[in-house]
């Protein structure tokens, strides 16, 4: 897991303000939750269940922007997650301030959903929630956020499905209790 400190220290009070015996509420957030957060989501619930920690956990998805909403994830995704195993059938949806309300955590793809996601945060308290994904790489020597593949190819999809298998089963390691 990447060592960046102020995200380290977010991890460690996300931990310590965990409530015992509730479950832990996460929100995995990109710009049009068509790609990568519904990805995140589909991955994460997953490796939940294949640990038959569903009850441990609660799991979303948003978008900063609203250019989607109503939407299934785009169609590329879908086929790549599919021929993972991975059924991703969220409809999209934007990100709001009741989330930072409702989520222990909010997981961003990039540093401009982080940007957006602080403007949209209620408080300081509520902007302490907000964590990059590639805190949770194994590796952070190549990639520092999860790149849009909207506009690549099928290696586009493919490597941000490497990313956030990785990155979710690091964030379930360190949150599952």
């Amino acid at each position: 897991m990447n060592n960046d400190n102020p995200a380290r220290r977010r991890i460690c009070d996300i931990l310590s303000a965990r409530q015992e015996g509730k479950p832990f509420r996460v929100l995995f957030v990109c710009l049009g939750n068509i790609c990568r957060s519904p990805a995140a989501e589909g991955i994460m619930r997953d490796i939940v269940e294949s640990k038959g920690r569903q009850d441990g956990w609660v799991i979303d998805s948003a978008g900063t922007g609203a250019y989607h909403i109503g939407d299934l994830p785009d169609r590329r995704m879908r086929v790549h997650a599919r021929q993972r195993g991975l059924e991703l059938t969220h409809r999209a949806r934007q990100v709001d301030t009741e989330d930072f309300l409702d989520f222990d955590m909010i997981v961003a793809m990039d540093a401009s959903n982080v940007s957006n996601l602080r403007r949209v945060a209620p408080s300081v308290e509520a902007e302490r929630k907000i964590v990059p994904m590639a805190t949770f790489f194994t590796d952070t020597s190549r990639y520092d956020h999860v790149p849009d593949p909207y506009y690549e190819g099928a290696e586009g999809f493919e490597l941000v499905l490497d990313l956030l298998q990785d990155g979710c089963r690091n964030l379930f390691d360190t949150f599952d209790n």
